[in-house]
């Protein structure tokens, strides 16, 4: 039986900023009153295994994520504001009660993961917090429907998303063991995707999220690795390809090869920005290629991943260049886009 299975499909879980761990530059944690401890933590026995390594995987991919989207911040067109943080809701899963008493928690949205050192974490908040608002939104007073409870991640979701684009900081109010703390998160410079944990065996890109799913088998390869898939899933993203298809007819079958290709080639210029050497995105698919024909490298809309590996070193002269002297390279100014059938170009 598969992880998710075994916790009762605690798959479903809330990025509030997608993932490790950057330097954040926030200045020292504004906790306005409380304990330090969350509320129901005491003497809490440890989390059974299967819910730990669950953990361990959101918390990863967090990481990974946030590394991703604050060090590529400077050349995204539409950039926000990342806090370094994951959110779940007990009420979006079968036996709430119970998994309040698993998370210690008092109420129904905890604090899953954190970025080590991101700005949730130097703002002081902590793993298996209590969350009770967002904000001036208070999560008791959000309407819940019993046929629709993931409708409540996605207010919360919406919530911190517009607070963090909209003034840089998220306030939250958890609960401690002397009652509600007010804390403010200073959110660092992020590009606007949100990376998280699915279901199945895919790694998938919808134009604001990246969703790998626990199957995957890359899911336990090195960070380097893992975040080079994360990585094109990213690019997907930031190049506008479902936007793109949306507005062009759909999923061609040249078209696809040329975003998947483009996905490709962009995917060292991203990791080299988020602090990984840029081979690693050749690594990837000389591990994953010879062993596996399904996801990115299927027949006819995706190149052959020694192909893959071809494009992706053609690449990394001119990255190499642009990095002498540099921290971070512009791929926004001198990254060369794929010409897709009938437009001259997408918008960057």
């Amino acid at each position: 039986m598969k992880l998710r299975q075994l916790i009762g499909g605690l798959a479903a879980m809330m990025a509030l900023a997608a993932p490790a761990a950057a330097q954040t530059g926030i200045d020292a944690p504004r906790v306005d009153s409380g304990d330090s401890a969350p509320a129901s933590t005491a003497l809490r026995p440890p989390l059974p295994a299967e819910i730990a390594e669950l953990r361990a995987q959101d918390e990863r991919v967090l990481n990974l994520g946030y590394r991703l989207v604050t060090g590529n911040a400077p050349y995204c067109a539409d950039a926000t504001h990342s806090a370094g943080l994951l959110l779940h809701d007990m009420r979006a899963y079968g036996d709430a009660d119970e998994l309040r008493r698993v998370f210690g928690l008092s109420g129904d949205i905890g604090v899953q993961a954190l970025v080590p050192g991101g700005p949730a974490d130097r703002a002081g908040v902590l793993v298996d917090d209590t969350v009770l608002a967002i904000g001036d939104m208070a999560v008791a007073d959000i309407p819940m429907e019993d046929d629709k409870p993931w409708q409540r991640t996605e207010i919360i979701r919406a919530e911190a998303e517009r607070l963090l684009a909209e003034t840089g900081t998220l306030p939250l109010t958890v609960n401690r063991l002397q009652g509600p703390a007010a804390i403010v998160i200073e959110g660092t410079p992020a590009c606007r995707s949100r990376f998280e944990i699915g279901e199945g065996g895919r790694a998938v890109a919808d134009g604001h999220r990246v969703v790998i799913g626990p199957d995957f088998a890359a899911i336990d390869y090195a960070d380097p690795l893992l975040a080079a898939v994360l990585a094109h899933e990213f690019a997907h993203n930031l190049l506008g390809h479902r936007a793109w298809f949306d507005a062009n007819g759909g999923r061609k079958r040249k078209a696809v090869r040329l975003t998947e290709r483009e996905a490709d080639r962009l995917m060292p210029w991203l990791l080299i920005n988020a602090g990984f050497d840029p081979r690693a995105a050749m690594r990837f698919f000389e591990e994953w290629g010879p062993r596996h024909g399904g996801w990115i490298f299927r027949a006819r809309t995706h190149d052959g991943w020694d192909e893959r590996v071809e494009f992706i070193e053609a690449e990394l002269p001119l990255i190499e260049r642009l990095q002498q002297g540099a921290r971070t390279v512009d791929w926004s100014q001198h990254f060369v886009r794929e010409e897709l059938p009938g437009s001259k170009r997408a918008e960057r």
